[in-house]
């Protein structure tokens, strides 16, 4: 075990967490999806401390944040597609999956093994200053237990990986609460692997028709694992009302009895999405036997919502 120390954004907060990533140890820092489990994505230990610290699978491969396009025109082969596509949603939520260049320096244990690389520029400022002043490309999976759900604030970082992790910048809420979407490149067929805030609609004006990967696929990027997000309670989708002992989670219309949770009263999708993670911790409680979902459209934002329910109910592995 490590001392686990939250520092808020400061000039020394800052050189701390990026010595502390120079050294091969491990930083928490926010981006506007969630917040990331950060080491140095060129070090062979350094990811393996992450796959330590998430206990995650070693063939879930990891997603390397880089400042800016420069940095990540440096390390992926990017096409024409490629090019478009991280100019028009870059920093965003957006990560992309390309062949790796001739000598990237990306640990393969970071790539699984494979040939691509995954590769996003986040927009948060916070985690903006730190790639800059660490001058390394930072692999950073969600920085939570693999399969739990994912962390949005600082607190729920601590919650989950206290005396595991150096240090966690705190920089306040997620905006946008869900983990970006990856978008597979390297072949001749562009496929969003896992949906996110950048939804197929708004790629097609540049892409034309973009498809989702189906069940099965071989895991090439973050977040494809059929079980994942999940609370510790069985999760029930798609209910109108709770049964015997379970808590609710309702969306829109659908509300749920006293101590129930709202993703969005409105039906605000955006909002759905921002409060998911938060409010699956919030009703993940020892004196219930589940929690039942309410429907939530499959569209838009949605797509991206869903496909978190739908794996944090999945059959537990």
């Amino acid at each position: 075990m490590i001392e686990t120390r939250v520092l808020k954004p400061s000039d020394a907060a800052l050189y701390e967490a990026a010595a502390t990533l120079a050294a091969g140890d491990l930083v928490a820092f926010p981006t506007e999806t969630v917040y990331g489990l950060g080491g140095d994505a060129t070090s062979d230990t350094a990811v393996a401390r992450i796959f330590e610290a998430k206990a995650r699978p070693s063939f879930n491969p990891l997603i390397s944040h880089v400042p800016d396009l420069e940095a990540a025109f440096a390390l992926g082969a990017f096409d024409a597609r490629a090019h478009t596509v991280a100019e028009a949603f870059w920093p965003g939520p957006m990560t992309l999956v390309v062949q790796r260049r001739d000598k990237c320096p990306i640990s393969l244990l970071a790539s699984a093994g494979l040939d691509t690389i995954a590769i996003r520029v986040p927009a948060h400022p916070l985690a903006a200053e730190l790639l800059r002043a660490v001058g390394r490309p930072i692999a950073a999976p969600s920085a939570n237990p693999s399969g739990r759900v994912s962390p949005t604030t600082a607190l729920h970082v601590l919650a989950g990986l206290a005396g595991k992790v150096s240090i966690i910048l705190d920089g306040g809420p997620c905006s946008v609460g869900l983990e970006s979407t990856v978008l597979d490149l390297s072949g001749p067929i562009p496929s969003i692997l896992r949906p996110g805030a950048i939804t197929a609609e708004m790629l097609a004006p540049l892409l034309g028709d973009v498809k989702a990967a189906g069940s099965g696929t071989k895991i090439t990027a973050p977040g494809m694992l059929e079980s994942h997000y999940a609370p510790a309670l069985p999760v029930r989708l798609n209910a109108t009302a709770p049964e015997d002992g379970e808590v609710f989670l309702g969306f829109g219309g659908v509300t749920g009895p006293t101590g129930s949770e709202t993703l969005s009263a409105s039906g605000d999708l955006t909002e759905a999405a921002a409060r998911l993670f938060a409010l699956l911790r919030v009703l993940d409680r020892p004196d219930a036997t589940g929690i039942a979902v309410a429907p939530i459209p499959e569209s838009g934002l949605g797509i991206a919502i869903n496909d978190r329910l739908r794996r944090a109910a999945a059959p537990r592995a």
